[in-house]
């Protein structure tokens, strides 16, 4: 099955370059150039990572990932950024961020990065239906 990714970033280029690079390569690629449009599409439908831009107008990159990771944890989000400082990639990873990149990122580090953030969501969902059925065993006695 194939990795499913929402790529989020208010450069509409940038969105059509990167998705057809992503879908030539077998993933399935949905597009939003804004983290509230991006919110109200991981409230619908499932995706195994996000590409977002640190730096967009409205909500940023930062506040997107704080909503998100607060509502789906097993989300994983990587974070691109043209403006890249240690002090802001140090502050993604500890919101949860997946990973930070800079831009231009190059595609082969991106599909890596999104494989192995499909790697870790199918974990983090692992072990969140682990500890469901050890609530219910010791909540029902089954």
């Amino acid at each position: 099955m194939s990795e499913r990714v929402l790529l989020v970033d208010d450069e509409k280029d940038f969105l059509e370059i990167m998705s057809e690079r992503l879908i030539s390569r077998g993933f399935e690629v949905d597009t939003s150039t804004s983290a509230d449009n991006a919110i109200e599409c991981i409230n619908k439908e499932l995706y195994d990572a996000v590409i977002m831009d640190l730096r967009m107008p409205g909500m940023d990159g930062l506040e997107a990932l704080k909503l998100i990771k607060e509502k789906k944890p097993e989300i994983q989000i990587i974070l691109l950024t043209g403006q890249a400082t240690i002090q802001k990639g140090v502050e993604a990873i500890k919101l949860g961020a997946a990973d930070f990149m800079e831009k231009p990122a190059d595609i082969e580090e991106i599909t890596e990065k999104i494989k192995k953030a499909k790697e870790q969501k199918m974990l983090i969902v692992d072990k969140m239906n682990q500890e469901r059925v050890i609530e219910a065993i010791n909540r029902y006695g089954i």
